[in-house]
């Protein structure tokens, strides 16, 4: 008798089959502004749902829960902005994902936070022109990210040395700009005494190849010549007065010196 065949070798395995029909996520973006970033796509889903992974080499992965919207906060998982992330954006069809099917998903390109975010605007906290000099001083843009003690991280605590401001100005009604650019909090520049300016400040970035500059501040304008004007107001006012007053007390003295000539001589 012929000897028994061994049992024949089972299949190689396959990887997991993809759900069909479901489409996925398109137009994946990021939008970043002094690190609060959100990760968008399309389109809006009808029967499924989306989860989003986010991979780093060191953060690993991590998946957010089952949604129906189409964009993610993703701030908090983000907090080592000098590495860089993909987003895998999966279709599924339920909240059970235990069918052992690969649900389809698509790639976002990759972002690293601290070369893509872009700068939020400066607060300007208070400007003077006094004769020939204008100060600005202003604040820098703080980021979702806190300290130990709860205090809110800035863009400067970031970017340290990375992170400049540029100020541009220019006479009021003129479209002539000057700049200057300092890496502190503070401008203080030349200009002429009896002129107004107009001025606007953003973070620069020079190290960066591409998204350097920043959000412009809001634009402000220096009022010389309404002091001027109250000035001389007040001046013309105090003269105003005096012109007044001084022909009423040259009057009173005048009106004096009659009633003594009217009064007797004492004799001895």
């Amino acid at each position: 008798a012929a000897p028994p065949q061994p049992p024949p070798l089972p299949p190689p395995q396959s990887p997991p089959p993809r759900s069909p029909g479901l489409p996925t996520a398109v137009n994946i973006t990021w939008s970043s502004i002094n690190f609060k970033t959100i990760l968008r796509w399309q389109p809006k889903p009808s029967d499924y749902f989306y989860t989003v992974e986010i991979l780093g080499e060191m953060l690993g992965n991590t998946k957010n829960d089952l949604t129906t919207e189409t964009e993610c906060d993703v701030t908090d998982v983000l907090r080592n902005v000098r590495e860089t992330y993909t987003a895998h954006i999966l279709s599924v069809t339920s909240s059970r994902m235990d069918n052992f099917e690969q649900p389809p998903y698509a790639v976002s390109e990759n972002f690293t936070p601290y070369n893509q975010t872009i700068l939020g605007k400066p607060e300007i906290q208070n400007y003077t022109q006094k004769d020939s000099k204008m100060s600005i001083v202003f604040k820098d843009p703080l980021t979702p990210y806190m300290f130990p003690n709860g205090s809110f991280q800035s863009v400067r605590d970031i970017f340290k040395n990375d992170l400049e401001y540029k100020l541009y100005y220019w006479k009021d009604q003129s479209s002539g700009k000057k700049d200057a650019t300092t890496k502190s909090n503070k401008f203080e520049i030349n200009v002429e005494s009896t002129k107004n300016y107009c001025f606007y400040i953003q973070g620069i970035i020079p190290s960066r190849s591409k998204s350097r500059t920043g959000q412009e501040s809001m634009v402000l304008c220096t009022k010389y010549g309404t002091e001027v004007f109250i000035i001389l107001a007040a001046v013309a006012v105090a003269v105003l007065a005096l012109a007044i007053a001084l022909p009423v007390i040259l009057c009173k003295r005048k009106r004096a010196k009659l009633a003594r000539e009217k009064q007797p001589l004492n004799g001895p």
